[in-house]
């Protein structure tokens, strides 16, 4: 979208954010609703675009960029998709559907506050909207399949078929294979049970002086290590035990208010936990976080042997192969010799930016063969990462180039897959709104859609 356009529909959205402002607060008390789309023989109602709007905003992807107007469109062009899957005939999943429910509703509960919190901002109980909710996720499930029917369509691609498309696409709009590292690793640990143990005795110290009479909240500001909570005196405010990792919400459900949990151990550390409400599967707790700690200490005992390891290295008493398996405390890289793989994809080949920081600051100006000095890193557990020291080695470094033929095949292949198939989805939603009986309410007529067919649909007015 170019700067005119977008700039125009902020203006846009401003404008309906008044003009809905008071219809919303209209249905929303049960006196009005309106249908703003009739797309074939489905309707799209003001309230159910509020209703997505609140949606969104509960997932954080409302932006200056996104308001009714694109909402709207998006909505519409479901309904397209939607209607050609009942006369497929295909089929909902029901699993996926149950699955994305609870999420939703979980993730709405925690956003407003509770089911109460919801119906206010919803306008009706919580069992009518569950009700709604499964109703449309149920047609974004069919929505979704008849995309991927549609997408799917598109006949496997022969050579000559990715040789054609890299034959007739400027080379400016060819992708880019950015730099990428083959990389292997033999990673030292610090001292994790004595690291625990120091956090444990310092968390029963606090635990203590809670139990003779100091506020949980003003030790939660001074020590706890989430900063997010530590400012509010550690209070999490009402949420979805879902949301939390399993062993916090076990030991928060099984407290009384008021009273103050053991040391309960997760992924983020070690925490203290005090339950200020409970309501069904929701909770309201504070709770004191605290991270193992390693000293100096630990990090020249594991820098030493590191350091140790790289001059056998460099004299060739020993290949990096042979010392990963032997020394490295890493049992993902270990046991293949010490090469890297990415944990979501299983290349052996990182981009830049799927390195960690420390590690690409060691690595970035070594040649192939070359070892870093040691360095302090993280691992992949948990949710930020472990504290680990580590070598690393650069086996092969690729290039940043365009595309071609013979050495990104495969790629080539799937971006021209993936065009293929959007413009099949393109020509289905171009057809569709030529040939189906779309009425678009005149409130959106200053809306800029991406596509321009909708701007003939508006309702006529006298």
């Amino acid at each position: 979208m170019n700067n005119i356009r977008a700039s125009r529909l902020v203006a846009v959205v401003a404008f309906l954010a008044v003009s809905f402002t008071a219809s919303a607060q209209k249905y929303q008390n049960g006196i009005v609703d309106k249908t703003v789309a009739v797309i074939g023989n489905e309707v799209i109602l003001i309230s159910q675009l509020e209703e997505e709007v609140n949606m969104m905003k509960a997932y954080g992807m409302i932006s200056d960029k996104t308001g009714r107007c694109e909402i709207l469109e998006q909505m519409m062009t479901s309904k397209l998709f939607l209607m050609q899957s009942r006369v497929d005939s295909l089929k909902v999943n029901n699993d996926m559907v149950e699955t994305n429910l609870r999420e939703r509703v979980d993730n709405i509960r925690s956003f407003y506050g509770g089911d109460e919190g919801v119906e206010k901002q919803f306008g009706k109980p919580l069992y009518k909207l569950r009700q709604e909710w499964r109703k449309s996720l149920e047609e974004q499930t069919l929505t979704q399949q008849m995309q991927q029917k549609i997408a799917g369509s598109v006949p496997e691609l022969t050579p000559y078929d990715v040789q054609k498309y890299v034959d007739e696409t400027d080379k400016e709009d060819l992708p880019v294979v950015p730099v990428m590292y083959q990389l292997s690793q033999i990673c030292i640990y610090p001292d994790r049970d004595a690291a625990n143990i120091a956090v444990k005795e310092r968390l029963l110290a606090i635990r203590e002086r809670i139990i003779n009479g100091e506020k949980f909240s003003t030790l939660a500001r001074i020590y706890s290590q989430d900063p997010g909570s530590a400012r509010k005196g550690g209070e999490l405010g009402l949420a979805s035990k879902s949301i939390f990792w399993p062993a916090f919400s076990d030991a928060a459900m099984a407290l009384k208010p008021g009273v103050v949990s053991q040391i309960v151990e997760t992924p983020d550390g070690f925490h203290l936990i005090e339950v200020l409400e409970k309501k069904g599967d929701m909770f309201n707790a504070r709770h004191i976080l605290l991270k193992p700690e390693y000293t100096s200490e630990d990090r020249e005992k594991g820098f030493h042997v590191l350091d140790s390891l790289r001059n056998e290295l460099a004299n060739e008493a020993v290949t990096f192969e042979l010392a990963a398996k032997f020394y490295s405390e890493d049992p993902a890289t270990r046991t293949n010799g010490g090469q890297m793989a990415d944990p979501m994809s299983g290349s052996s080949y990182f981009e830049i930016d799927q390195l960690k920081p420390q590690d690409y600051a060691a690595i970035k100006d070594l040649k192939e063969g070359e070892i870093s000095e040691p360095i302090e890193s993280l691992d992949n557990e948990g949710r930020n990462g472990n504290t680990v020291y580590k070598i690393v080695k650069v086996d092969k470094i690729l290039p940043a180039h365009t595309a071609d033929f013979k050495h990104d095949y495969t790629l080539l292949m799937n971006e021209a897959k993936q065009k293929l198939s959007m413009d099949a989805i393109d020509r289905f939603v171009e057809e569709k709104i030529k040939t189906t009986y779309i009425i678009i309410d005149p409130l959106f007529k200053d809306c800029v859609f991406d596509r321009e067919g909708w701007t003939e649909k508006f309702r006529k007015t006298e």
